[in-house]
């Protein structure tokens, strides 16, 4: 063991020096107890990145942002190649700049591959995560991303380029699942809503990169730096810790008191939190289930209805149309805006909303933002659909109307950055209990690729099919029956406990510091018990 002063837990500036916290269930002193030295006071005090809230929780949390960070560095290289699409479409489709013909169909097949990958790795990497950990699965992911990247800045046919897309999409797929997994483990649950959102942060920059440098080099130029991305990650990842939970798991206590101190100080008090790891994990092995029993369970199933309805709701809002498509949508609305610079401008507005909802994203609440994020979706795309559908009936009517579509497609954005851009695959790693996690987590992120695939493949058929006035009154349609959805049946996970995320599912009703209410949860909540 430490000794006793490497022990003691950092406390707020303005704390009593002496002041006690709650017993831990296990160890022969309080949890978070503090007798300051006078040599100590000045330092204990004067660091600005140790909190001590309400429910006890103590600890650094600079060490838990950069190890987030470091994680959502594989969301940068899935947004590169999310993003690649559009500054590519033109030089390849039309101006043939790989030296071979590609047909529009061509292009889409192109573009959707990717999400056919990641739909196809999101079961092997939840095995992969039990077998290696959290951090060696994602650093392994390193490898098809290259095998991709390095395909299409080759590529001297359709194939390879579709092939090289789905390589981009088995580790951009993988990083979905085990970023989100790894940030809810090492987060304190004060600011896991931060971390979480982190991951959407990075896919957005990296969508934004692509757009800027798309806009200076050649598509061959602009493959060669993104496939420099994966690298970068894997060197600075490398340095980061392991999940505890992954060692605690393992039954390897001392290698998670080692994780538990690079991530919440070395002066944080590890043994409660070690205890509370080894008796959840202990429950998990005591109630270990088959696949089959997992879906009997009552927490399972409302986490696995809300999760595949976000997932919906999420894809079917037809962001990655918008995403996809950026410059065709404003070519086709005749805005006078280069569409380069159109696209440019939606990237920033995407990081910086996205930026925003890891601000108020703990403060505000995961369900607010959501009803927010999907109501305001439904009237950007209505203001597409009455553009275009103005367009169709008599272009004259929008001669002076340019400007609508780029109110409207920037409004869209950022209204998905700040909800259901981060927020859906956040729950996701907040709603599943750890013994059913690897079955079920899975399933929501191939049904969100599956769906990305859909709406990706389908786009240009639906647009020739309805009109792409007739495609955005669909989108709007779908944005409001999923403002409904949240209303109804998601609950607020903010400021709660992974355990007691749980306990809320099952039935039981769980007392909340912050005030916020559940009602998708209170006709059947049971009075809680002790």
């Amino acid at each position: 063991m430490t000794n006793p002063d490497d022990e003691r837990t950092p406390l707020i500036a303005a704390a009593i020096p002496a002041a006690t916290a709650p017993s831990a269930a296990s160890g022969s002193r309080p949890y978070g107890a503090a007798t300051l030295h006078p040599d100590d006071d000045t330092r204990e005090t004067m660091s600005s990145f140790v909190v001590n809230n309400v429910a006890g929780e103590s600890g650094r949390k600079l060490p838990q942002y950069i190890a987030g960070l470091a994680a959502s560095g594989g969301a940068l290289a899935a947004g590169t190649f999310l993003g690649w699409t559009s500054p590519a479409e033109i030089p390849l489709v039309q101006k043939q700049e790989y030296g071979f013909p590609i047909s529009t169909e061509d292009f889409s097949w192109i573009g959707s591959m990717a999400n056919l990958g990641a739909a196809l790795m999101c079961f092997p990497i939840g095995i992969l995560m039990k077998m290696i950990g959290r951090k060696w699965a994602m650093l392994t992911m390193v490898l098809p991303l290259l095998l991709g990247w390095l395909l299409i800045i080759f590529a001297n046919n359709v194939a390879m380029l579709m092939v090289g897309r789905f390589f981009l999409g088995i580790g951009g797929g993988a990083f979905c699942i085990a970023a989100p997994t790894y940030t809810a483990e090492i987060a304190q649950s004060s600011i896991r809503g931060t971390l979480g959102t982190f991951f959407q942060l990075l896919v957005t920059i990296g969508i934004l990169f692509v757009y800027g440098v798309g806009a200076a080099v050649n598509v061959q130029v602009l493959s060669i730096i993104c496939g420099v991305i994966p690298l970068v990650f894997g060197l600075i990842f490398f340095f980061m810790p392991e999940s505890p939970h992954y060692f605690i798991e393992k039954n390897r206590e001392d290698d998670a008191s080692k994780s538990l101190k690079w991530l919440r100080g070395n002066r944080y008090d590890e043994r409660a939190e070690i205890e509370e790891l080894k008796a959840e994990d202990a429950k998990i092995r005591e109630d270990k289930i088959t696949f089959v029993q997992g879906f009997k369970q009552r927490a399972t199933i409302r986490a696995l209805i809300i999760s595949l309805g976000l997932m919906f709701f999420q894809q079917l809002s037809g962001i990655n149309a918008v995403i996809f498509y950026t410059t065709t949508i404003f070519d086709d609305a005749n805005t006078g805006l280069e569409a380069t610079a159109a696209t440019i401008i939606v990237g920033v507005i995407q990081v910086v909303a996205t930026l925003l909802a890891t601000f108020i994203v703990d403060k505000t609440g995961r369900r607010i933002l959501l009803m927010i994020s999907d109501f305001f979706m439904a009237v950007s795309t209505i203001l597409l659909a009455v553009y275009f559908q103005l367009k169709e009936d008599d272009a004259s009517q929008v001669a002076n109307l340019g400007w609508l579509p780029v109110l409207a497609v920037c409004l869209f954005i950022a209204m998905f950055s700040i909800g259901f851009g981060p927020i859906p695959w956040l729950m996701v790693g907040e709603l599943f209990a750890n013994n059913v996690k690897a079955y079920v987590s899975p399933l929501a992120g191939v049904f969100n690729w599956l769906l990305a695939f859909l709406v990706t493949k389908v786009f240009t058929n639906l647009r020739d099919a309805l009109g792409i006035a007739g495609v955005f009154w669909l989108f709007s349609g779908l944005s409001l029956l999923g403002t409904v959805f949240v209303f109804f049946i998601v609950p607020e996970t903010k400021g709660i406990t992974l355990a007691e995320i749980q306990r809320m599912l099952s039935g039981e009703k769980v007392r909340r510091s912050s005030g916020h209410s559940n009602p998708a949860m209170e006709d059947d909540e049971k009075p809680e018990t002790r």
